[in-house]
């Protein structure tokens, strides 16, 4: 896995950013290299990124699917005069140490995956920028005159790009850089397609390791740069189209490979008697209750509040999806279900793996009263933000009727190494954590008025008499 970077370096990183922001925006300001623009309409079969090269693993990878909004083809092409380095020495020299074309004022390449020595197929790098701007990017494709980038989870971009470059037949050389790339996320896009900021960053980048790729080969551009765009306009966000009641569709790439990653994950604390995690051991402890439509005395009605309420409860539904989007396998048993948790905010997705860690259904004697309860928890898995236990019940009290939607939750910030992530639980964590339970709370009991209004119960539910066997606790 990429090491992480130390204290010092994130330190000095942000300390001299804003001198590498205003050193590189008065040399964009002044840049003397002429820049011929254009702008054209593209297609998705003609301008999507190429495949990846067999055996590359796919891990974290973030690719263009996996972004948001429109799809952009961008080429950059330099012609250089008078070089010393063909073709393949210029890509040995970059491949050597890709720092000697980035604008390093503002932007800097670190390996933090692979061997010492040149750039290989697998290795990862990091461009280094302050607070939420590193790039985290991986090797795909590597040949004597191309090398080629994939972008990974946590970058503002989803897709790739490639820097090659040829011999012509008059003894110059020329050098391009193409990229195929949706925007990361919402917040990405908003920085990239409405305020234009890191589209400007983006193009400045770019164009400017073209113009130290000319200095390092030892020669002079001639014509400026030339940059195309092809821009390929989604119909809607790429994830949004795919919500079925708050839940994405598995035809979404993203969340199958993401969702699929979870079973190799463990759970990020030790299990137990929830008694034993309590305030006084330095754990969050929750409980709400919400009332439902309620049933005649004695066992549950079939298809009424009861049953209704344990479908929602199955199928997550009673979440609110403006706030958690759940993914999970609809085919195998909830016993076995691994989820992805999506949580919207702030224009950004944060996702979450959990895992089911038991379903029970039972009659139980509470204060000499016997109450029936179907209910399941799921664990939080490493990359957590939280470790901890949820469980949800749906109760009904057998001597009055009276039906109970039940959520219980215990809780505490795991390790987060990223300051702003850090930050952010800080301002908001808590108050993210009690509205999505108030919300679930609400949306349950009004759904299902709403399906006992309409006569539907959400199939796949306990049947009113059908005990199941309760799974591991």
């Amino acid at each position: 896995m990429p090491a992480s970077p130390s204290l010092g370096r994130r330190l000095m990183t942000t300390a001299t950013w804003p001198l590498g922001v205003s050193l590189t925006s008065w040399d964009y300001l002044w840049r003397t290299t002429p820049l011929h623009r254009r702008e054209l309409p593209g297609a998705e079969a003609d301008d999507a990124a190429p495949a990846l090269p067999s055996g590359v693993s796919t891990e974290r990878l973030q690719a263009a699917g996996d972004g948001v909004g429109t799809l952009f083809r961008r080429r950059y092409r330099a012609r250089i005069r008078n070089a010393r380095l063909d073709a393949a020495a210029l890509v040995a020299r970059i491949t050597d140490d890709p720092n000697v074309v980035a604008p390093t004022e503002f932007a800097r390449f670190t390996k933090v995956h692979g061997g010492e020595g040149p750039m290989q197929v697998g290795d990862e790098y990091l461009v280094r920028m302050p607070g939420p701007w590193n790039g985290p990017v991986r090797v795909v494709a590597r040949t004597p005159t191309s090398l080629r980038l994939a972008t990974l989870q946590g970058h503002l971009e989803a897709g790739q790009l490639e820097l090659r470059a040829e011999d012509d037949d008059g003894g110059g050389l020329c050098c391009t850089i193409e990229s195929w790339a949706r925007s990361g996320d919402r917040l990405s896009r908003l920085l990239y397609q409405n305020l234009r900021m890191a589209k400007e960053v983006q193009l400045h980048m770019w164009t400017s390791v073209l113009e130290r790729a000319a200095r390092v080969a030892g020669g002079r551009l001639t014509g400026g740069i030339d940059i195309e765009t092809h821009r390929v306009d989604a119909a809607e966000d790429a994830g949004d189209g795919d919500q079925v009641d708050g839940r994405r569709r598995l035809s979404d790439p993203s969340a199958k490979r993401m969702l699929d990653e979870l079973h190799d994950k463990a759970l990020n604390f030790e299990p137990g008697d929830p008694s034993t995690f309590t305030p006084e051991r330095g754990w969050k402890v929750d409980q709400y209750c919400q009332l439902l439509p309620p049933e005649p005395p004695g066992d549950p009605v079939p298809g009424g509040s009861w049953e209704v309420a344990c479908g929602l409860m199955r199928n997550y539904e009673f979440a609110d999806p403006s706030i958690v989007r759940a993914v999970y396998h609809p085919d195998r048993p909830l016993e076995e279900r691994d989820m992805l948790l999506e949580a919207p905010f702030l224009g950004m997705r944060f996702h979450f793996g959990v895992r089911v860690g038991g379903v029970r259904d039972e009659v139980r004697d509470v204060d000499g009263r016997q109450v029936r309860v179907w209910g399941w928890n799921y664990r939080t898995l490493q990359g957590h933000l939280e470790m901890g236990q949820m469980d949800y019940e749906v109760w009904k009290w057998l001597d009055r009727g009276d039906v109970e939607f039940r959520a219980c939750r215990f809780s505490r910030r795991a390790s987060v190494g990223n300051p702003v992530v850090r930050l952010g639980l800080w301002l908001f964590g808590r108050r993210q954590q009690m509205k999505f339970a108030h919300h679930a709370c609400e949306r349950m009991a009004r759904l299902t008025e709403e399906a006992l209004a309409g006569g539907s119960v959400p199939a796949g539910v306990p049947r009113a008499g059908d005990l199941i066997e309760v799974a591991r606790r």
